[in-house]
């Protein structure tokens, strides 16, 4: 960020280089859309870009975008509502047999429904935690709100989870 602000362009793409790809899958579960997705993505960085001579690094750079990104979505998801796009092809193209992948793709589905079925709140510390691999602490800096909070959300949103897809646990 001292170079970005320091008016190398070559900072930035940096910046999106390393953080593009978890920003895009971040905001694509959060809004389940890709083109949304795609849509806050770039904002995001267009605000690293404007922030870059203020930004006063409190907290990990990462964690600081992921604020970035959480209120854009929470902003995306005021003015339109959620709608999820049909789960990606899991066969990989090759070995699995048609039944397999109808099986995995419908789990996946599943399981992305019921993530959506969740509070807002329990939904946004659920993806940060569970696929963006953020700690409590990491959550509670990107969205503002306690540790205390964030564990509470943790807990109830995996237990809805667990109910919710109880009959795809093995025996």
């Amino acid at each position: 960020m001292a170079a970005l602000a320091a008016g190398d362009k070559e900072a930035l793409s940096e910046l999106v280089r390393r953080h593009q790809s978890a920003v895009l899958s971040t905001a694509y579960r959060l809004l389940g859309r890709w083109d949304r997705a795609e849509d806050v993505a770039q904002e995001a960085f267009i605000r690293v870009y404007r922030s870059a001579s203020t930004y006063r690094p409190s907290a990990a750079f990462s964690t600081w975008l992921y604020r970035i990104v959480v209120n854009l979505c929470r902003d995306e998801l005021r003015r339109r509502r959620p709608t999820s796009e049909p789960p990606e092809d899991l066969s990989n193209g090759r070995d699995a047999e048609p039944s397999d992948v109808l099986e995995q793709t419908e789990q996946v589905h599943r399981i992305r429904r019921a993530v959506a079925r969740l509070p807002e709140r329990q939904r946004v510390c659920m993806i940060l935690h569970r696929y963006a691999g953020l700690s409590h602490e990491q959550i509670a800096e990107a969205t503002g709100w306690s540790i205390s909070a964030i564990e509470s959300c943790l807990v109830r949103g995996y237990a809805q989870l667990r109910e919710d897809l109880a009959d795809l646990r093995g025996p």
